[in-house]
């Protein structure tokens, strides 16, 4: 049985504006190639929680964007949100990272589990560029579709009435700067969180504040950043 990699339960104002996408060549291309992946390999996530993201953060409540990479290629590790692990996997070296400087640049404590969905839960859009990977091959499946699709993400967030702070986090996310209206829109570039990378300007970027701020500035509520706070 062909599976919709968890398409059927993401938000319905989600689906409204992605269908058209689904129902392309491109799309349907990807769509194959993720059959024969989780057939015949070891692919993360698990093919519910592809899309979880958009089951978790409507269209209309998104404030604010983290768009990384891809997922987590360890066992046990991705969930569908960009950096999340679930309560029992050990917190990965990149959500060490930024751990790190959320205490640094909001003095929260630093969680003992890696589990965002609290964020997602706010309006955080827990995005990667490339939403599926083989087991303990990085970027394995970049260039087999994704990044149209995210592109394709990118765009409908762009074209809402309504402003988002975006946090790109490495070079893949950044390049999606280009498809975003600024002059409406905030981007918040940082290297990505990664141990071979955070040293080179994600420590001290601040963006946790900084999205706080700019959602102020909009009259918006602020992300409550804090897991601890919330009981994780």
């Amino acid at each position: 049985m062909e599976s919709d990699f968890g398409w059927s339960n993401i938000q319905q104002d989600w689906k409204n504006r992605l269908q058209k996408m689904w129902e392309t060549s491109s799309f349907q291309q990807l769509h194959t190639f993720l059959q024969t992946a989780y057939d015949e390999e070891r692919v993360y996530p698990r093919e519910e929680d592809v899309f979880r993201a958009f089951q978790m953060t409507p269209y209309q409540d998104v404030k604010v964007v983290i768009l990384g990479q891809d997922p987590y290629h360890g066992p046990h590790q991705a969930q569908g949100l960009s950096f999340s692990v679930s309560d029992q996997v050990r917190i990965p070296p990149s959500l060490r990272n930024i751990f790190r400087e959320l205490h640094d640049d909001l003095g929260c404590t630093i969680p003992k589990a890696g589990d965002l969905t609290e964020w997602a839960k706010q309006g955080v859009l827990l995005l990667n560029t490339v939403l599926t990977v083989e087991e303990g091959r990085a970027n394995s499946h970049r260039h087999k579709g994704w990044e149209l699709f995210t592109d394709g993400v990118m765009k409908e967030l762009n074209a809402r009435e309504k402003p988002i702070v975006f946090l790109l986090w490495g070079k893949p996310a950044e390049a999606k700067r280009t498809l975003l209206d600024e002059s409406r829109h905030v981007c918040l570039c940082a290297p990505h969180p990664s141990p071979l990378s955070a040293r080179r300007g994600f420590f001290g970027s601040r963006p946790f504040s900084k999205a706080n701020a700019q959602l102020r500035k909009w009259g918006y509520g602020e992300v409550n950043w804090s897991l601890e706070e919330q009981g994780l």
